[in-house]
């Protein structure tokens, strides 16, 4: 049986467990949405106690909080930043759309730790709260979280993933393969430059993110309940401001227009739309890499992935590529969140968002998946494939499109009759077009020399 304790908000008394740091508003929450199961994310709780603490602080400067209570608070804030208080935010994700909930959550954990630590009374809205709602608080979080997110864990992640895939492009430079167009075999092309390609697309997504970051460093702090700063000093907003700076080493500012800042989320759209890009990109280069691996034998079997584990419970020996098939699922469940926080963006009514805890779970989610599967695709896949250069070549010699290299000097029609009867002989180009030109060997090889293609 678990012990409770009586707890008592501006609605009444309720029991709360014994052992919660939290209060009576936090239990609401948790009585009134059983609905998923699923906690808002630890990066975004982490967030929170950041601007918790910064908040405290720029309090404090400005003489509305006395320094034994914004050390207690802040002392607290640092155990929620270092994730040694997670499991006192049990709040599902789809709670009231303005995720009071969760600011009320924090409000109530801070106070009660930072009373006792103070042995003086914290109060969760007239201390922790003060100069603030959290109609400026959860947009702040959403921002501040994913800022980090970004800066330290997917940006990185994707210079990485660039550099190893410009590393192995360049090792595989002087190797030329068949290019295909319509999976059908097209113009030769080196392995160089197939993977040149993935990088440049790759480091386009890195640049487009990186250019929704300045919206995202933008905070609503000091807005309060409607933008307009009821109740926070003037200066309150831009305090909150420096001190997240000092503490993250990201540049923040102020919002250019508090209004817009908690009745819209336009640049976590903005953000979300680009990590969709990335998506893209990298199933696209995740299906490149399954397909080029196919076989071994009755597929294209161009390269051979890192064998990572098993691939079948009934056929032994059998080796899948399940780095690039889970970093298709990533990017599949990144495009669905995108179209999720594009929903939950048009409702802003009137003068605030509605969809807070939404934006925030599925916007975290994309950043720390695509982070992840960036540097194990990077690590497991690309860094170490190898080269069938004995499939390639044999496939090369054989490919009739070569032909087109003859067009300026036999011109199409005999070009596709000397293809027709490769394809259908299964023999080699030059055996061919030897045939039916009257080209001299040794100039045809100067012709049809896939290395002089590329």
């Amino acid at each position: 049986m678990c012990a409770y304790r009586i707890e008592k908000d501006s609605m009444g008394e309720l029991q709360v467990p014994e052992n919660a740091a939290y209060g009576a508003q936090t239990q609401r929450a948790v009585d009134n949405f059983p609905i998923s199961g699923v906690a808002m994310p630890k990066a975004f709780i982490q967030a929170l106690g950041l601007v918790k603490q910064a908040c405290a602080n720029a309090n404090h400067d400005l003489g509305e909080l006395d320094e034994h209570r914004r050390r207690a608070i802040s002392s607290i804030c640092d155990d929620i930043i270092n994730d040694k208080l997670t499991d006192q935010f049990p709040l599902d994700v789809f709670q009231t759309g303005s995720a009071t909930s969760t600011n009320m959550n924090a409000n109530e954990v801070i106070a009660r730790l930072a009373s006792q630590e103070a042995e003086d009374v914290v109060h969760p809205n007239d201390h922790v709260n003060m100069s603030q709602s959290s109609n400026d608080v959860i947009p702040t979080t959403i921002h501040v979280s994913a800022a980090l997110g970004c800066h330290q864990q997917l940006l990185p992640a994707l210079n990485h993933l660039i550099s190893t895939i410009e590393k192995k492009a360049e090792s595989l430079a002087d190797i030329v393969t068949t290019g295909r167009t319509h999976l059908m075999d097209a113009m030769p092309i080196s392995m160089g430059q197939i993977l040149s390609g993935w990088a440049a697309q790759l480091q386009s997504a890195l640049s487009h993110i990186e250019d929704t970051l300045p919206g995202i460093r933008q905070l609503a702090i000091g807005g309060t309940a409607v933008g307009t700063g009821i109740n926070a000093d003037d200066k309150f907003g831009g305090l909150v401001v420096e001190q997240l700076c000092n503490s993250t080493g990201i540049p923040f500012t102020v919002s250019h227009n508090r209004f817009a800042a908690l009745s819209s989320q336009d640049s976590a759209v903005a953000l979300s739309g680009q990590l969709k890009t990335l998506a893209t990109a990298m199933m696209k280069i995740a299906n490149d890499l399954r397909l080029m691996n196919s076989g071994p034998l009755a597929g294209i079997g161009e390269i051979a992935l890192p064998a990572l584990q098993p691939g079948s419970s009934i056929m032994p020996g059998k080796v899948n590529p399940v780095m690039p098939e889970a970093t298709a699922m990533v990017c599949a469940q990144v495009i669905g969140n995108d179209m999720t926080i594009t929903v939950a963006g048009q409702s802003g009514n009137f003068q605030l968002n509605v969809m807070l805890p939404l934006v925030a779970y599925n916007l975290l989610q994309s950043i720390e998946i695509l982070s992840n599967v960036s540097q194990l695709l990077a690590d497991k896949a690309i860094a170490d494939f190898t080269v069938n250069e004995e499939n390639i070549n044999s496939a090369l010699a054989k490919n009739p499109i070569l032909v087109t290299a003859l067009n300026t000097v036999i011109g199409y029609e005999l070009g596709a009759k000397i293809a027709k009867t490769d394809y259908a002989e299964g023999r080699a180009v030059i055996d061919v077009a030897e045939e039916m030109t009257g080209i001299s060997r040794a100039e045809l090889e100067v012709l049809l020399d896939p290395a002089k293609m590329i």
